[in-house]
């Protein structure tokens, strides 16, 4: 009698045991949006890694909405497709039910992602590269922020540095998009209202296979340098090694488009004295972002790397900051994480802000990039001023 009610008992047990599951931690999708194929293909992988670095932090905390765990969903912007990045933020938003998107990366898919999905479907998008100036007017809603600062500002710092180079006459190739348009304009009219003179002004298309039309067309305009506002792994390289084939020119300026090591892998002629800018600084957060990365075996040496660690970080800190993954209530709290008053939150210290939040406190993020928006969900941002020297970007001083 006894060994059969032991038996019964025990099997009563490893069936009770049979029927209970572990609880399962509630996951946060964060969609991330970026260029992985086209133009830019070689600068969005250590991007992306960027921002799930600090997704990781924060699910490795425990402190994110009381122990969430973020879940990145990548998706492919193209950087130059309007009509397949805005494809892709509708999978990420309709199939993959993402609250929010870090991203995207160019400025015309970014411009139409921000229409066509982020407003009408109420998702928070923080771009780490977007800099169009005709983003920092667009009609969001709300929705739309960017720690990477405008080409407003960045065309500005670039004539500057040209002029102080002695550079009078200048010969300009964009990129024929919204980026390449934007920092053309903006490089022209700062350049010439210093004294300088543009001889000539040559949009390029991506993906072309010969672009000795336009550089004879720059060529014959007799400018002593040429800014080249395109991309590092489509036109703007092209047009570089087309002008150094024909013997046009052999010293460019160059914006952040065009700062990446594929840039000195793979052009065929030697770009030393060549100068340019992109967002970025030697500050103490720059460099904690660099111990960071580093330590969890990331490459830190590169465009929008830290825009990107700190655009994920805001989307994190601002769900902390309502108490809820509600897209409405994320929008509405970026501006507040993102500036003063509130306690200093340094790169690495997410796990100090989450709890900062939780108990009620304000917080002022400044992570790698001394985030400080203005007005329009912006970076005012700071720039590096590079020469390409010994087969390197190197940094000459920060503007």
């Amino acid at each position: 009698m006894k060994k059969s009610m032991l038996t019964h008992t025990f099997g009563l047990a490893v069936a009770a045991s049979l029927l209970w599951t572990a609880p399962v931690t509630a996951q946060t999708k964060v969609g991330i949006l970026l260029g992985f194929t086209g133009p830019i293909e070689s600068l969005t992988p250590e991007m992306a890694n960027s921002a799930e670095l600090a997704m990781r932090e924060a699910s490795d905390s425990g402190a994110f909405l009381g122990g969430q765990k973020l879940e990145a969903v990548r998706a492919d912007s193209t950087c130059v497709d309007a009509a397949a990045a805005t494809a892709a933020a509708e999978r990420l938003v309709t199939s993959e039910k993402v609250v929010g998107i870090m991203g995207a990366d160019c400025s015309g898919v970014t411009i139409a992602v921000v229409n066509n999905v982020g407003v009408p479907n109420g998702v928070t998008m923080i771009s780490p590269s977007a800099t169009s100036p005709a983003l920092s007017t667009i009609d969001d809603k709300g929705y739309f922020f960017r720690t990477a600062p405008s080409d407003a500002r960045q065309g500005q710092v670039l004539a500057q540095v040209a002029y102080e180079r002695g550079v009078r006459n200048v010969a300009i190739t964009y990129t024929n998009n919204d980026y390449g348009k934007g920092l053309s304009s903006s490089f022209g009219a700062a350049f010439q209202a210093l004294g300088g003179r543009i001889a000539a002004e040559v949009p390029h298309e991506d993906g072309k296979a010969d672009y000795s039309a336009e550089v004879a067309s720059l060529d014959a305009a007799g400018a002593d340098i040429l800014a080249v506002f395109g991309y590092v792994d489509q036109g703007g390289i092209r047009m570089m090694q087309a002008s150094l084939d024909a013997g046009a020119f052999e010293t460019f300026i160059f914006a952040d488009g065009m700062v990446g090591d594929s840039l000195l892998a793979n052009i065929d002629g030697d770009l030393s004295g060549s100068f340019g800018t992109a967002p970025g600084s030697e500050s103490a957060s720059a460099k904690g972002f660099i111990s960071l990365a580093q330590s969890k075996g990331l490459d830190p040496n590169g465009p929008f790397r830290g825009e990107s660690y700190d655009a994920a970080a805001l989307m994190i800190l601002a769900m902390q900051a309502a108490g809820s993954t509600d897209r409405a209530a994320l929008a509405s709290k970026v501006m507040s994480v993102a500036n003063a008053p509130g306690e200093k939150i340094q790169v690495g210290e997410l796990a100090k802000g989450l709890k900062a939040l939780a108990s009620g406190r304000d917080i002022d993020y400044v992570g790698a990039t001394d985030v400080e928006f203005t007005s329009a969900g912006e970076a005012a941002g700071s720039y590096k001023e590079l020469e390409i020297g010994n087969g390197a970007f190197n940094t000459v001083r920060i503007r």
